[in-house]
């Protein structure tokens, strides 16, 4: 059995066991199960959508940092098609989840009533199906193209690749913002931001960066790449990294500004819920968590060079992540202050079991390390 055979087994038992337990909370608060599981999969599903965006960056600008962490992305973005089916349930609670999906609230809010044209169940369910299929028409394509250079090396298959990275990135900026207001800003639908969209996909660039460096670093020995996998590369990988987190705390701060300096109530409402009641503290604790600390370590060029270091500062901003998604989305629903609800914890994990028993399946059919991507040839020609 190989190394990535004994994950998938352990990934789906995580999952399994996670989904019983789910399941059986569920029985007794059906309600909070629905809420809980945005989250979780908002988490994972961060991720593959992420990857897509980092693919595009690649194959459009090259170099031998994005070759590395190729395999990893691609074997994410191909675990779409079991995301569309793991979205179903939040299709179908979308009433428990958001309030203008309720029956009759939209005819007594005059605010919701001037969105419904926007805001309403039959546009919601037909806006996710455009997306789905957008973003596993270009996972297939570009899925498609990639492996078919490992056979047909050339400037031809280069070419296709730079060309499918254009397209990547435009059709993912436009889906990934109008899916962040449908999925994430909605939760609360007299607010609004014009960074919103902007902030969401730079958080899940951020997560698939997280996650697919540790699955290098981890692989690297076990796979027979580790002659490829150099400190220069690695700096390269956890630059990235502290680029994102920068990105990230540059947006978030801008949001905060902008609303704070126009003090209109229909926006600073979204922010007095997050800062009462114990969630400021939460707030707080998500800048150390998701910025202050692995900023000042990534700041180190040793630290970047280390691969226990880097993979543990991409471990820590994936847990990151997760806290960011409570702060987001829990206070929607907990406005009489901080509380968190073991199905915030249990279902993430269930939901990231069944994912990565996936994601390690993509991830076995190929080889870790591309075959004939031009930034790796040249790095070998240096060796």
């Amino acid at each position: 059995m190989t190394v990535l055979d004994r994950l998938r087994t352990r990934a789906l038992i995580v999952g399994v066991a996670g989904t019983v337990a789910a399941l059986l909370l569920a029985i007794f608060d059906p309600l909070q199960a629905a809420r809980s599981y945005l989250l979780g999969y908002l988490l994972w599903f961060g991720i593959a959508l992420g990857s897509l965006g980092i693919l595009g960056i690649h194959f459009l600008a090259g170099g031998a940092w994005g070759a590395l962490i190729r395999r990893p992305l691609e074997a994410a973005t191909r675990t779409l098609p079991l995301l569309a089916v793991l979205f179903l349930p939040i299709a179908f609670s979308a009433p428990s989840i958001y309030e203008w999906a309720h029956p009759g609230v939209m005819e007594h809010d005059p605010v919701l009533a001037a969105k419904s044209q926007y805001l309403n169940l039959p546009f919601f369910y037909l806006r996710a199906a455009v997306y789905f299929g957008v973003w596993l028409f270009v996972s297939i394509f570009l899925n498609r193209f990639s492996i078919a250079q490992d056979r047909e090396p050339g400037d031809a298959s280069t070419r296709r690749l730079e060309m499918m990275g254009r397209g990547t990135l435009v059709l993912y900026g436009l889906t990934a913002t109008f899916a962040s207001v449908d999925w994430v800003m909605s939760l609360e639908p007299h607010w609004f931001s014009m960074v919103f969209g902007l902030l969401i996909m730079s958080e899940q660039v951020l997560s698939a960066f997280a996650f697919a460096v540790p699955v290098l670093l981890y692989l690297r020995h076990r796979e027979m790449v580790s002659d490829i996998v150099r400190p220069q590369q690695m700096r390269d990988l956890g630059s990235f990294l502290l680029a994102f987190v920068m990105i990230w705390a540059y947006l978030s701060l801008s949001q905060l500004l902008i609303i704070w300096s126009a003090n209109l109530p229909e926006e600073i409402s979204w922010y007095l819920r997050r800062s009462v009641g114990g969630w400021k503290e939460v707030g707080t604790g998500l800048v150390l968590l998701h910025f202050a600390v692995p900023f000042f370590i990534l700041l180190s060029r040793n630290a970047k060079e280390h691969a226990k270091v880097l993979g543990g500062v991409a471990l820590w901003l994936l847990l990151g992540r997760w806290f960011e998604l409570v702060w987001l989305i829990v206070p929607t629903y907990e406005t009489d202050g901080f509380s968190l609800h073991l199905l915030d914890v249990i279902l993430p994990i269930a939901i990231g079991g069944i994912w990565l028993w996936a994601y390690f399946g993509h991830l076995a059919r190929h080889p870790l390390i591309p075959l004939h991507d031009p930034a790796l040839e040249d790095l070998e020609n240096e060796a």
